[in-house]
């Protein structure tokens, strides 16, 4: 873990905090339509420098599951691996990693209708096991999007067998070796669909889109014990146009939710965000502003750095633009960062981040058909020591970190009351030292530093502050892959 760098409360949103996205990089390269999945799940995902990639490609005369990964965080990429091998169409994957092991899940028509399938890799990514059948029975089940917390993997969906789409939810607790029954999270006589789900900790979360009030507003479920029992439905947003095509992420208690909504007379991006684990939210934030139609967003979250891109119109084809927050949503940048330029349609972009890289990927037609491009940022997560608010605390003080238990990022928080030496290090269970995430002259104010534990390997860490060489107190984390 290398020290950071200081960043004030006082951000300053210029050109040059966005200068460092480097070049297009195009991974595929057919005559036939390669795709990345809708905005609910991700088609990426990234585990220290190992970085996975998966979309539905017609090269083999249908639809297929491919998939692709770099080990060095981007900035190669290894040959294209065929996941899916039948006569029917695979489409809408979905990726998330915990550790070594890959989690991929997508609807599949092997069946004579549509079906979840579920497939793992145990090595990163090198290796691939058997497909698993996950739902079963004569409807459709589709856009399925997939997290993970340790050995523990959820998936969501949305279901026809109860004669309109419902929201279902079905989960392994042994890393995808097996799996528990479907449960039923909605029931209303109208259309529950694309749902996305994340995870922190032993609490779930999901939200849809969903047409039981006249039109689709967006909802909100939790599970506080992993996803054995749920809550009631929450609407998230209240107008009479259409809001639809939710994204969700989670960093301990905060959760980040963005959509595309109507009620300006065209689609803008929106988000909103919970402070306390999904119990209450807050007001919906506009993200953009343009006479065009802004689609598709999807959300990922470092710490307290929330990360957002979407397809866009205002140019007067479709575009990928980014936009970050650097303060858990409180407020974004003044300036959308346009991602791509060209003449040729650019859509449906999946972002995730590993360390201080940001990766996106999306399918673009400059080519004259649909490939699979990625763009990468790395200094666009800016991790180390961050000063939050400057404010002069009254005492010095120590937080729990969040998440907690983590994979493998954590952030810990403290507080400085005046200019001293401050060290913070970790320690593994024996005592011995494995990084030391602080050791400066600070001014007073609060802080957080983020942890990476990819290089570790899973256990109980302690993490302890010191004022001027003095103990001041010391707490227990425990990181799970």
């Amino acid at each position: 873990m290398k020290k950071g760098f200081i960043i004030f409360s006082l951000f300053v949103h210029s050109v040059s905090m966005f200068a460092q996205w480097q070049l297009d990089v195009r991974l595929t390269n057919n005559p036939a339509n390669s795709y990345t999945s809708f905005n609910n799940a991700w088609c990426i995902a990234s585990s220290g420098s190992v970085v996975h990639i998966v979309w539905e490609d017609r090269r083999d005369g249908n639809d297929e599951i491919y998939y692709k990964r770099s080990i060095d965080a981007g900035e190669s990429w290894e040959a294209d691996t065929r996941l899916t091998n039948n006569t029917a169409a695979s489409w809408n994957p979905s990726v998330t990693v915990s550790g070594s092991v890959v989690h991929v899940v997508w609807r599949d028509d092997r069946d004579g209708n549509y079906e979840t399938y579920y497939k793992r890799s145990i090595d990163g990514g090198v290796s691939w096991g058997t497909d698993t059948r996950l739902t079963n029975n004569s409807a459709v089940s589709a856009y399925p999007s997939v997290t993970v917390s340790g050995s523990v993997v959820h998936v969501v969906w949305h279901d026809l067998r109860d004669g309109n789409n419902e929201i279902y939810y079905k989960r392994s607790i042994d890393g995808g070796v097996s799996w528990e029954a479907d449960t039923r999270l909605t029931n209303n006589t109208n259309d529950s669909s694309l749902p996305s789900v994340t995870v922190s900790g032993s609490v779930v979360h999901v939200v849809w889109q969903d047409f039981r009030d006249g039109n689709y507003e967006l909802y909100y479920k939790r599970s506080i014990d992993g996803g054995v029992s749920w809550g009631a439905d929450t609407r998230l947003t209240i107008n009479s146009s259409f809001s639809e095509r939710p994204s969700v992420t989670v960093s301990g208690s905060v959760v980040h939710v963005v959509w595309q909504d109507a009620r300006d007379g065209n689609y803008e991006i929106y988000y909103k965000r919970s402070i306390d684990g999904g119990v209450s939210w807050g007001a919906d934030t506009r993200l953009t502003i343009n006479a065009a139609e802004s689609w598709s967003p999807s959300v990922t979250v470092s710490g307290s750095i929330v990360h957002v891109v979407w397809r866009d119109e205002r140019d007067g084809n479709r575009e990928i633009y980014y936009k970050r927050s650097l303060d858990a949503g409180v407020s974004w940048g003044a300036e959308d960062t346009r991602l791509t330029n060209n003449t040729s349609g650019s859509s449906l972009p999946s972002v995730t981040v590993s360390g201080s890289v940001v990766h996106v990927v999306w399918w673009d037609s400059r080519d004259g058909n649909p490939e699979i491009y990625y763009k990468r940022d790395p200094t666009g997560n800016p991790i180390g020591i961050i000063n939050i608010n400057s404010e002069i605390p009254n005492q010095f003080s120590l937080s729990q970190n969040y998440p907690n238990p983590f994979n493998p990022n954590t952030i810990i928080r403290f507080k400085i009351k005046d200019s001293r030496l401050t060290t913070l290090k970790v320690f593994d269970v024996l005592g011995r030292e494995v990084s030391t995430l602080v050791n400066e002259q600070l001014k007073p104010g609060t802080y957080e530093v983020d942890f990476d534990g990819s290089n570790y390997p899973s256990g109980v860490y302690f993490y302890s502050l010191y004022i001027n060489g003095e103990l001041r107190d010391s707490k227990k984390m425990v990181l799970i892959k």
